[in-house]
C-alpha cells in the first residue's frame, strides 16, 4: 500500500436532481477548506437546460469533473467515483445537502491524525433534527448493531454503521475490499451497513465525527424515491437489499431466516396497511420476491465491481 495522502476528493452520485444539485455544488465550492476535486457521477438521463449549462460551465472551468453513467445504481456510481478519484481520501456526499462548518477540513484532519483509520462518517441532520450532545444507545446487537445510531450527535465515537451521504474513506483500503457491493439493487437498502461490516472484517475502524456535519434536505423528487411507493408495491427492489444483507452477514442460517421473516411481517405492520389492508398481500408478494432474489444473489456469489458502461464529459 502506498504512502498515505491527505488530499481529498468529493464524490457526489446524482439521479433526477436539477436545481438542488446545482445549489449543493455551489455550497461545496464556498467551503473554507475546499476539496482537491469534486466528481459528479451523474445518472440523470436528461437535465433541465439551465442545469445542463451550469454543469457544463463548471466542467469546462475544471471546477468539477462531470461523469455520466447510463444505468442508475447507487453502488455502481459510488464505485466508479472511488476508482477515478485522484486523492488519497474520498468523501461521498448526497446530492441534496448543505455542508456545516469546515466539513472537508474536519474529515481530512481526522484521517491525518490517525492514518491507520479506514473511514470517518460525519453528522447527518435530517430536516426534523437538531444537533444534540448524545451518546449511542447501543441497545441493538447482531445484524442490527448501531441501526439506532444517532447520526445527529455532536460527539466523536467509534461506530459500526455508516450513512453514505457523509462518508469519507481511505481510497486504497476501500478498494482493497472491493468497494461497495453492487449486488445491492433497487433502493439498495443496507449497502452502507454491509460496507461497514466488511471494513471491520478486514480489521479497519470507523469513527463518527459530530463536528463534520451536513443538513440533508431530503428533496421529494429524485434519488432513491424514483423507486416509487414501497408500501403498495409487489416489486422486490424495495426489500432485496435487506434480505441480502442478512444472508451475507448473519452468524447462522437460522439467524438470517429469522431476520428475513421478521422483516416481512414488519413491512406490513404499518399504519398505512392497517387503514388499507387490501395492500397487505401485494406487499407480502414483494417481500417474498425480494427474499428469493437475495437467495439467488448469495448463490451467485459475485462481489466484483462490474460497472463498465460509463463515459465522461
Amino acid at each position: 500500500m502506498s504512502e498515505f495522502k491527505t488530499d481529498l476528493s468529493i464524490v457526489i452520485p446524482t439521479l433526477g436532481r436539477d436545481a438542488v444539485l446545482v445549489a449543493t455544488i455551489e455550497s461545496l465550492l464556498r467551503l473554507p477548506t475546499r476539496a482537491d476535486e469534486i466528481i459528479i457521477v451523474d445518472q440523470t438521463p436528461q437535465h433541465a437546460t439551465d442545469t445542463d449549462a451550469r454543469l457544463k460551465q463548471w466542467s469546462d472551468q475544471s471546477r468539477i469533473r462531470w461523469v455520466r453513467l447510463d444505468r442508475p445504481s447507487i453502488t455502481c456510481s459510488m464505485n466508479h467515483g472511488l476508482r477515478i478519484a485522484t486523492s488519497g481520501l474520498v468523501l461521498f456526499l448526497d446530492d441534496d445537502i448543505r455542508p456545516r462548518g469546515d466539513l472537508v477540513g474536519q474529515h481530512r484532519a481526522a484521517h491525518a491524525e490517525c492514518p491507520e483509520r479506514w473511514a470517518t462518517v460525519g453528522q447527518v441532520l435530517q430536516p426534523w433534527q437538531k444537533p444534540l450532545d448524545v451518546d449511542a444507545p447501543r441497545l441493538l446487537t447482531g445484524l442490527r448493531l448501531d441501526e439506532d445510531f444517532p447520526f445527529h450527535s455532536t460527539r466523536e465515537m467509534e461506530v459500526h454503521n455508516v450513512m453514505a451521504g457523509n462518508l469519507c474513506v481511505h481510497r486504497e483500503r476501500a478498494l482493497s475490499i472491493g468497494g461497495f457491493d453492487e449486488n445491492f439493487q433497487g433502493a439498495a437498502y443496507r449497502f452502507e451497513t454491509d460496507f461497514a461490516r466488511r471494513i471491520e472484517a478486514a480489521g479497519g475502524t470507523i469513527v463518527f465525527l459530530g463536528g463534520a456535519g451536513i443538513d440533508h434536505l431530503r428533496v421529494a423528487k429524485g434519488g432513491t424515491r424514483l423507486e416509487g411507493d414501497h408500501l403498495r408495491s409487489a416489486s422486490p427492489r424495495h426489500g432485496v437489499g435487506d434480505h441480502y444483507y442478512a444472508m451475507r452477514h448473519a452468524e447462522s442460517r437460522v439467524e438470517a431466516q429469522f431476520y428475513c421473516l421478521r422483516r416481512m411481517f414488519r413491512e406490513v405492520r404499518t399504519k398505512f396497511h392497517l387503514m388499507h389492508p387490501w395492500w397487505i398481500p401485494v406487499k407480502l408478494v414483494g417481500e417474498a420476491r425480494a427474499y428469493f432474489e437475495a437467495s439467488r444473489l448469495i448463490r451467485q456469489n459475485s462481489d466484483s465491481i462490474t460497472c463498465r458502461h460509463d463515459h465522461s464529459r
